[in-house]
């Protein structure tokens, strides 16, 4: 089965001197890092999701600024093996290149990491299975952050463990660690 890594959202603007920090990053690169070191080692292809906010007014990922660029330990990208996709959508695959991409590739597998998990990481996982990609998501490969609902604040891991235990039924949900030892 040919396999392909989808890095989501792995942006400047997610980390602590970021526009919009999230909790736990730099484990998290720590782990997707990992996953890209053995996707290289095997050859197999390696997407980028960039989420580029088109309004002028965005607070966050900005076009054309440092807070959007991927994170430098993710560079550089090595072709052509590896590409981006831009998106400006919560969802990868909407109004993106990507479906025809993982099609021009052969990918019947998506193995699935990045930010955030209660909104990107969600919603794209949620369509590869609908397209019949059957999602890996690398638990640990995926952080959030803080939400307030109703004047109550909810921690990060809790939401993260909510949307994992949710994309169980989209998904199969491995550590870092067992998805390399598995392959």
């Amino acid at each position: 089965m040919t396999q392909a890594l989808m890095i989501i959202d792995v942006q400047n603007d997610y980390f602590p001197d970021g526009k919009y920090p999230l909790n736990n990053t730099e484990q998290t690169l720590q782990k997707t890092l990992k996953l890209q070191n053995y996707f290289r080692q095997k050859q197999l292809p390696i997407i980028y999701i960039q989420h580029i906010n088109p309004d002028p007014n965005a607070v966050f990922f900005v076009n054309n600024s440092f807070g959007s660029q991927l994170h430098a330990k993710l560079l550089p990208i090595i072709k052509p093996n590896e590409m981006i996709i831009q998106k400006a959508y919560p969802n990868s695959f909407y109004q993106t290149q990507l479906q025809e991409k993982l099609e021009r590739l052969g990918i019947k597998q998506l193995v699935i990491c990045g930010m955030m998990s209660h909104m990107c990481v969600d919603s794209t996982t949620r369509c590869a299975f609908e397209l019949n990609y059957q999602p890996i998501l690398i638990h640990d490969a995926c952080t959030t952050r803080d939400l307030d609902f109703n004047g109550n604040i909810i921690p990060s891991q809790d939401v993260h463990n909510s949307f994992m235990s949710a994309l169980m039924r989209f998904s199969k949900i491995m550590s870092c660690e067992a998805f390399i030892q598995a392959t």
